[in-house]
């Protein structure tokens, strides 16, 4: 998170609580009307927004907390953000995440089950809570969770539900399933990179190196690459008998990633031929 942003609304809320809200002649000291006490002209709804606010506030400074690495006080923000609104759903999902790092399993599910609760028709929680059922081992259940996540008409990023999705079904040996949900992910996006290198790599595993082939081209031409995505380009052009293809994306791999597990099994495989 950038900083500058951050402060401004910081400021902003600080500056909220001197705005006179309400009517007046501009006549009347702190806000308040002639036998009025200061602040009985401020409605509910206004104090209901403006708890909103300090959640929101709370939130976003935890998240600039969580991304310098302070776990601390990433949470004790997020604490202070739910005693605000407890039900602001955006602290609830940051909070699992904190959990999650520190391995309160428990608190973490809690929290990401809550944002559900509080946004049941919305794609982001419903993917977080996927996620986060499919990495503690309960990916048939997960599934649900992605179903409902690219069902919401407003969620910018389905693809990336589709491709979580195709992960667990992974997991679950659903190659058919798996291989339908990164197709689904590059439909809507075909710059998706984890979709893409998933999809080829399926693909190679069931036997299709030419088609596989296309998908890691794809994955290459997106310029971010990694050691496994040029182990499978090298295990592909291998099986389809392009040795100079095959030689390209290992000399890329031994330069780039030297050190990867990727780069030492094929040193040791070539070394033992």
């Amino acid at each position: 998170m950038r900083s500058e942003p951050l402060l401004v609304v910081v400021l902003s809320l600080a500056l909220g609580g001197c705005v006179t809200v309400g009517g007046g002649d501009g006549n009347s000291n702190n806000g308040s009307s002639a036998g009025q006490p200061p602040g009985a002209n401020i409605t509910a709804s206004s104090k209901a927004d403006q708890r909103k606010d300090a959640a929101r506030v709370h939130t976003e400074l935890a998240q600039h907390y969580f991304a310098e690495g302070d776990l601390e006080d990433a949470l004790t923000k997020l604490q202070l953000a739910l005693k605000f609104d407890p039900d602001y759903a955006p602290a609830h999902t940051m909070i699992a995440v904190v959990y999650e790092r520190i391995n309160n399993q428990t608190e973490a599910e809690q929290h990401y089950r809550k944002a559900v609760a509080l946004e049941p028709a919305k794609g982001a929680p419903n993917n977080n809570l996927g996620q986060f059922l499919c990495r503690t081992g309960r990916a048939q259940e997960s599934l649900a969770y992605f179903r409902k996540a690219v069902a919401d008409p407003f969620y910018a990023t389905p693809d990336v539900a589709f491709t979580n999705a195709g992960i667990c079904q992974l997991q679950m040996s659903d190659t058919a399933g798996a291989e339908a949900s990164f197709r689904d992910a590059i439909a809507r996006n075909p710059g998706n990179g984890d979709a893409l290198f998933h999809l080829a790599e399926v693909l190679y595993r069931q036997g299709d190196a030419f088609r596989a082939r296309a998908f890691i081209q794809r994955f290459d031409a997106l310029g971010k690459p990694n050691a496994a995505a040029l182990k499978l380009g090298y295990d592909v052009e291998s099986r389809l008998g392009n040795t100079d293809a095959a030689q390209t994306y290992l000399r890329r791999l031994q330069s780039q990633f030297p050190d990867s597990e990727q780069a030492r099994a094929l040193k040791t495989t070539a070394s033992s031929q």
